[in-house]
């Protein structure tokens, strides 16, 4: 199409191989091959000029304006590449969106004042090409495809936690072994669900439970602990401000039931686009310390 078209501009085969930088022969083959395809002539020749035949001058019409929507569509990918532009849309991890990722992104806007902004929160399994997200931030138990790119942001620990309220009435374990004893809030992890491996220095146990509520949802957890209903496993990263005002209670410091990778993942490296490579570069940033917890000392 294009030869095609730089032939018609030019009036000749010659001034368009020139101007082209083919050879003759290419560009005669290439318009033949055209109207070979077509099934029709699109220019008349003679020895001393060429001319568009009818149907020749309305398919120049319409090749023009393709070329110029694929010009188009290649400067923007191609700015696109070059500049934080279009809209990204993120999927997290519903408990890390709201305490962590939430505060974050007026930061990475203001940087990249051309991004507009898609975030889903949310705990379900997820396929992120499939459903055209450019970005993941998942929990180490959530799985993700092993083809895409995983870049740990940092560490999240487990921990245990009660109000005042449940332990004023039940009492606070001492031992990771009265635990069993208490009113189990837990997370519908299978891994979880009928006990919780709590480790504590070089020891580890199994402890045995039984739970009092289940949910795939760390919000209605956290509320149930804040109404006493019992002892909760969460996140660290979700809990300073329920410590530091003293709603929540941490248990067994020292013990814990593991750690947790908070991880960036995306589809790939290659050809990566620039509003992509600026939000991991962002994210990635604010964590520089990706085999800690930034958020709990548990000593």
């Amino acid at each position: 199409m294009r030869v095609f078209a730089k032939v018609v501009e030019h009036g000749s085969f010659a001034r368009a191989a020139q101007a082209m930088d083919m050879s003759n022969t290419v560009v005669t083959r290439n318009v033949a091959d055209l109207e070979a395809h077509l099934g029709t002539r699109l220019l008349n020749r003679t020895t001393r000029k060429l001319s568009l035949t009818e149907t020749g001058l309305q398919y120049l019409e319409r090749v023009k304006q393709i070329l110029t929507d694929i010009d188009d569509a290649d400067a923007v990918a191609s700015s696109s590449a070059r500049k934080a532009s279009g809209t990204l849309r993120i999927y997290c991890q519903h408990s890390f969106g709201q305490s962590q990722l939430a505060a974050l992104l007026p930061k990475y806007a203001e940087a990249m004042p051309d991004v507009v902004l898609d975030v889903t929160l949310a705990d379900y399994p997820i396929d992120l090409v499939e459903e055209g997200f450019d970005i993941g931030i998942l929990l180490g138990l959530q799985k993700f495809d092993a083809t895409m790119i995983a870049r740990r942001l940092c560490m999240s620990t487990l921990v245990l936690c009660a109000s005042p309220a449940y332990l004023a009435k039940y009492g606070e374990p001492s031992t990771p072994f009265e635990v069993s004893d208490h009113k189990i809030l837990n997370f519908a992890f299978e891994q979880l669900r009928h006990s919780w491996p709590l480790s504590w220095g070089n020891e580890k146990g199994d402890i045995p439970i039984v739970s009092r509520l289940i949910s795939n949802n760390g919000s209605i957890l956290r509320h149930a602990a804040l109404a006493g209903m019992g002892i909760m496993v969460r996140s660290s990263f979700t809990l300073d401000d329920d410590f530091s005002s003293g709603r929540l209670v941490q248990l067994l410091k020292g013990h814990h039931l593991g750690m947790m990778p908070v991880n960036l993942v995306y589809p790939s490296r290659r050809l990566m686009s620039y509003k992509v490579r600026s939000f991991v570069d962002f994210m990635s940033a604010q964590f520089p310390a990706p085999d800690t917890d930034p958020w709990l000392d548990l000593m």
